[in-house]
């Protein structure tokens, strides 16, 4: 495999050169580093005098982020047009130049010009880790290696699409829930820091005493008139604490990821979710001729969760000592039983990577209908916590003036 380059992002460089009959010439060039482009100018013929990063606008235009969505996008172009029978270099190029969002645009022509100058695509891919991982640039170069690059694209365009579309699900699963449960908490905050006070000044002249619920309402509406900019605070560094220690520790994240698989309803769909990406991987790692225990490394680092990425690894241990794979997995205890009979179903038939595909299908559809099933779900739940939290404050409110007659 080829050794991994950090990605330093593209940047826009001015030459100016000599060509190899001696007449000067300057352009553009899109690049990581000043090096790196003279490398690819002399590769071209060109022995470049200068090379400088050209300069950004003071307030700089905005420049498209280049999404997953975008390299699934292009991944399925460039399958199409190969499998139509139009040359690599002309294919990457003609994708970069109808590119709408004009990063992709760039990126693509800086693989482009590393390609023409005799780089292996996978390697020119490694160049970009952020956009291609490493189980994408080994696909590509087995594609490479048996001269079925078109095959093998077209493989990791449905492998592509299928992870996203399975990302953008699980992300609906939990947005719905989380942003009602905000706006939950922006409107009963609006109500007790400005509403509730309304009614305080009318029951300063009341001369009763208040009901204990009322009582217990407008303390709480007091404590967050005085401080709820330090809840805020608090809130905000909270999130913004709790994310930066689960960038930095291991041991945080794997805690996360075994108490969100708990979680009711949540917890079931990312359980599927996680069953789907390693099906899906490992179905498409050994079609594409990967062996097997480099391709149960790649489904151990694409299935999303610590617990069941620690199982796959253990499952990789087992195959390579000699154990069948559906063994491993039994052993794992984290599989369903039906993904465990379908794989040894492959593994005796000789079609271990079909049976995974449909493995990944199934769970795909079921997650699916989760994600359906739990927005029907939420709905009346949700419906019936507003209820509670709005309609109790009105209650609150409303009571001394029920009791007014028994005070007249």
């Amino acid at each position: 495999m080829a050794k991994k380059q950090e990605n330093k992002g593209l940047d826009t460089f001015k030459w100016v050169g000599v060509s190899a009959r001696g007449k000067r010439l300057e352009g553009e060039l899109t690049g990581t580093s000043i090096a790196l482009v003279k490398a690819q100018l002399r590769k071209q013929g060109v022995t470049p005098s200068k090379v400088k990063r050209k300069p950004k606008p003071l307030f700089g235009v905005h420049t498209q982020k280049i999404t997953p969505k975008d390299i699934a996008l292009v991944t399925r172009q460039i399958a199409t047009m190969l499998m139509a029978g139009v040359p690599l270099i002309q294919s990457i190029e003609m994708i970069g130049s109808g590119a709408t969002n004009k990063s992709v645009g760039k990126l693509m022509e800086a693989i482009a010009g590393d390609v023409k100058a005799g780089q292996p695509l996978s390697t020119a891919l490694r160049k970009y880790p952020r956009y291609f991982d490493d189980l994408y640039c080994d696909l590509v170069e087995s594609g490479e290696q048996s001269g079925a690059l078109d095959k093998i694209f077209d493989r990791v365009a449905i492998y592509k699409e299928k992870s996203e579309a399975l990302k953008s699900k699980i992300k609906k699963a939990m947005f719905y829930p989380m942003s009602v449960l905000a706006i939950a908490g922006i409107v009963t905050s609006i109500l007790l820091i400005f509403v509730v006070p309304q009614f305080q000044d009318i029951f300063a002249g009341f001369g009763a005493e208040l009901p204990p619920f009322t009582l217990f309402v407008i303390a709480i509406s007091e404590f967050m008139q005085e401080y709820w900019w330090i809840i805020l605070i608090i809130m905000v560094a909270a999130g913004w604490i709790f994310k930066e220690a689960k960038l930095k520790s291991l041991k945080l994240r794997d805690a996360n990821d075994r108490v969100i698989l708990k979680l009711p309803v949540i917890g079931m769909i990312l359980n599927k979710a996680a069953v789907a990406r390693y099906a899906r991987t490992l179905s498409t790692t050994f079609a594409a001729g990967v062996p097997l225990i480099e391709a149960l490394d790649s489904a151990a680092g694409a299935s999303g969760n610590a617990v069941y990425r620690y199982a796959i690894l253990d499952i990789k241990a087992e195959v390579a000592s000699g154990n069948q794979m559906n063994w491993a997995m039994r052993n794992s205890k984290i599989f369903p039983d039906m993904v465990i009979q379908m794989v040894a179903i492959g593994e005796e038939s000789g079609a271990l990577d079909d049976m995974l595909a449909k493995v990944a299908t199934i769970y795909e559809q079921e997650v699916d209908d989760a994600v359906d099933g739990l927005s029907s779900l939420l709905e009346p739940l949700i419906m019936a916590v507003l209820g509670v939290l709005v309609g109790g404050l009105i209650v609150a409110m409303y009571l001394p003036i029920f009791q007014l007659g028994s005070v007249i």
